[in-house]
């Protein structure tokens, strides 16, 4: 097996992308709020547990009493019941130093709490996991207390304190007007906590599981309410593949109206295409047809005169040229207006202007030229920007008495650039016919009268327009008007 082949990839299913890291989340969230559910839950019982066992430690503390001999016992009986069952789960059990065990409850029954001898700093209260009289594991909680006896004559026993109060421990053995110290313990089974830890784990991980289901149910539906209108697209794609439908039709959500709206225009820029395509094989066959018949014709007919003949021959071949060369630069332009096309306006202007003063150098021309800032820009073919500015150039270099002026700039969205010159201009009624094919204002110019054609073609094809007006310099101004990039 190949690498490539070991390599773990996505699901192309958009669907199941979508699905998986979204339960791939949810299972995360759960996992994450089920631990600190959990977490939390454990340290709230630990605290109450702890809570209560320190409870039990205050009541024993004060039921327990010393006699007037030194003997300790409890004055009351501790409420709880678990202190009379053996091993019920809680014990208690007072120690003297060096005694272990001298008082102790009866779920101890014949055992002992063992505590390690630590000794409590002043004031504090110790606490220790001990294995319990049953081999349970147990908290246990202990405080010493000193008891001392005073002199009074009516009274038969002293006043219980905190050992953290008194100081240091007397030994074992005091008298009855001395001081005794008393180590005062009570445990709990820790398998009462843990069973509860377990029950609300199991309740906990059931209820996840079944809020898992229930979300993952819910982004089921969601994907496929949210994908419906993907379907309904892929369902009008179809439709105009098939020949159904000539545009995407339907009601789709806002997010989509951009990807529909570019849909249809790809569509209908290749239905203007393919229109264009099928007139311009049309319209080529028609123009070169009567150049051909009128050559078959004269073939036809006794040679008399072959310069004539020749003559004949080299006007319809021209004739033909020069319709060839309008509909192949017609079938070039048809395939622009591709989206995202940014064509600087400057660098064309400034390579055409200096190729005029060239093509004219034999003639006194001075070329005046307003550009915008170079950031001016054509949202279109860099070529079909130079063949229609080369054109407007080209007429106003031809009929300029002494003068050219080029001027570009933008007027919103749209570029504007004017072409003017001194010449002798057109009237109102030529100003039109000049844009018709192989229409020339004077035959004693050179040209084939395609020049001005191209140009509004072109513009055309860009959803622009080119317009001619009297110049202020006394000739003619033609004002070519584009998409602005």
């Amino acid at each position: 097996m190949s690498r490539s082949g070991l390599r773990w990839r996505l699901p192309q299913s958009l669907r199941w992308r979508l699905l998986l890291g979204t339960l791939a989340g949810l299972a995360l969230a759960l996992v994450v709020a089920g631990f600190a559910l959990s977490g939390l839950f454990a340290d709230q019982a630990q605290r109450q547990f702890r809570s209560h066992l320190q409870l039990q430690l205050d009541q024993l503390t004060a039921a327990f009493e010393v006699d007037a001999a030194g003997q300790p016992s409890l004055g009351s009986t501790l409420a709880d019941p678990r202190w009379q069952q053996p091993y019920g789960g809680l014990y208690w059990q007072v120690d003297a130093p060096g005694q272990q065990g001298l008082l102790r409850s009866r779920s101890l029954w014949d055992s002992l709490l063992r505590l390690p001898d630590d000794g409590l700093p002043s004031g504090q209260t110790h606490e220790h996991r001990l294995t319990g009289p049953a081999g349970q594991p147990v908290l246990v909680l202990e405080r010493q207390v000193i008891w001392s006896a005073g002199p009074a004559p009516n009274s038969s026993a002293g006043p219980i304190a905190d050992a953290g109060a008194m100081g240091q421990l007397p030994a074992a053995g005091a008298t009855e007007t001395g001081q005794g110290s008393w180590r005062l313990i009570v445990a709990q089974d820790l398998r009462e906590l843990e069973a509860a830890q377990q029950r609300f784990d199991l309740t906990l991980a059931a209820s996840l599981a079944v809020l898992g289901l229930a979300l993952a149910a819910a982004a089921v539906a969601q994907l496929a309410l949210g994908l419906a209108p993907l379907r309904r697209l892929q369902r009008a794609v179809q439709q105009v593949r098939a020949g159904d439908a000539q545009r995407l039709e339907g009601e789709f959500p806002a997010e989509l109206h951009p990807l529909v709206q570019d849909f249809n225009g790809v569509l209908l820029q290749n239905e203007q295409v393919v229109q264009r395509a099928r007139q311009t094989a049309g319209n080529l066959a028609h123009a070169i047809k009567t150049p051909l018949a009128v050559l078959a014709n004269a073939a036809e007919q006794p040679r008399g005169d072959l310069h004539a003949f020749a003559t004949l021959v080299d006007e319809q071949v021209r004739s033909a040229r020069a319709q060839v060369e309008w509909h192949l630069a017609r079938a070039r332009m048809g395939g622009s207006g591709v989206p995202g096309l940014r064509s600087p306006v400057a660098p064309v202007l400034e390579g055409l202007l200096r190729v005029m003063r060239k093509v004219h150098a034999g003639r006194e021309l001075r070329f005046d030229c307003d550009l915008a800032p170079d950031a001016l820009a054509f949202a279109g073919e860099s070529q079909d920007l130079h063949e229609m500015l080369g054109n407007l150039l080209d007429n106003a270099c031809k009929w300029a008495h002494g003068r050219v002026a080029v001027q570009a700039r933008a007027e919103g969205r749209r570029l504007l650039v004017t072409v003017e010159d001194d010449g002798p201009g057109l009237g109102a009624a030529e100003r039109e016919r000049v844009f018709e094919r192989g229409t020339r204002a004077d035959e004693r110019q050179p040209g084939s009268g395609l020049g001005l054609a191209i140009v509004r073609e072109v513009a055309q094809l860009y959803q622009g327009q080119v317009r001619l007006e009297a110049s202020a310099l006394g000739g003619l101004r033609a004002s070519l008007e584009l998409p602005l990039a």
